[in-house]
């Protein structure tokens, strides 16, 4: 085929004809690529399915857990991690009332009164420096942490927090809601439940306990693991002193109950 000199056309018909040869170079790279481009979308892909499950998860487990006593996740690490879980469900009605009412008075004052979350508490302790802390949140956002989310504070986790904790309130009753915080609570090294600390902390079944010694299980909550009701700091001893005198002021904010 023959191709007049300096015609465009020409060049043309002659660039259609005899197509430039690749670049093997160029060609190795793109190959090398999409290698990676695949692990990377599988990645993706992997890190929205566990997502999906970490969200669907909760939705499921709490209906369910209106019926069935529930395992935390704080819970089942303790297990894995060898360092013991020992934990005696108890109903609502097997728990002495001095204990209900000291923890509600020290940890969530308003707890009949909100929907899952106290927003004046967040919102005062959020715009404290230092970012959120435990004074913020009330004890069903504890109970949705303790049973679904990690323990390390953050921002992530507070907002994952804030609707579980809207859902738990809105799919439990306040006594279920109460009932299960208790039983979930760490009191020690592997140690979860106010049955199972009251019988390792006093030697009493939970229903047994005095307005004294669920005022020092009350004040342990805040550090489970430095803090021992049976041998009590001083401030310690202060600070149970404190939540004693409020549990017995607390009839009318344990009326939901």
């Amino acid at each position: 085929m023959t191709f007049p000199a300096g015609d465009p056309a020409a060049d043309s018909d002659r660039a259609a004809a005899f197509p430039a040869t690749p670049n093997a170079e160029s060609d190795a790279e793109t190959e090398a690529a999409m290698p990676v481009a695949r692990r990377r979308r599988r990645w993706l892909v992997l890190a929205c399915k566990v997502a999906l499950v970490i969200i669907a998860l909760p939705l499921v487990l709490t209906p369910i857990y209106w019926i069935v006593p529930p395992v935390s996740t704080l819970m089942l690490w303790s297990g894995l991690t060898f360092q013991g879980m020992q934990r005696d469900w108890v109903s609502f009605d097997a728990i002495a009332p001095a204990m209900v009412n000291s923890v509600i008075m020290s940890e969530d004052g308003r707890f009949c009164e909100h929907a899952g979350v106290d927003w004046d508490q967040l919102n005062l302790v959020m715009a404290t420096k230092g970012g959120p802390s435990r004074g913020a949140s009330t004890i069903p956002m504890q109970t949705v942490k303790n049973l679904y989310l990690w323990q390390s504070r953050s921002y992530i986790r507070k907002g994952l927090e804030i609707p579980l904790a809207y859902y738990a309130d809105f799919i439990w009753s306040k006594r279920r809601l109460i009932e299960i915080y208790l039983n979930i609570a760490q009191w020690g090294p592997g140690l979860f439940g106010v049955e199972a600390a009251s019988e390792r902390y006093f030697g009493r079944p939970a229903r047994d306990l005095t307005t004294r010694q669920a005022a020092l299980l009350a004040a342990a909550l805040p550090n489970p693991i430095a803090r021992n009701p049976a041998k009590p700091s001083r401030v310690m001893q202060g600070t149970a002193r404190i939540i004693e005198r409020r549990a017995r002021q607390a009839g009318p904010y344990v009326d939901c109950l």
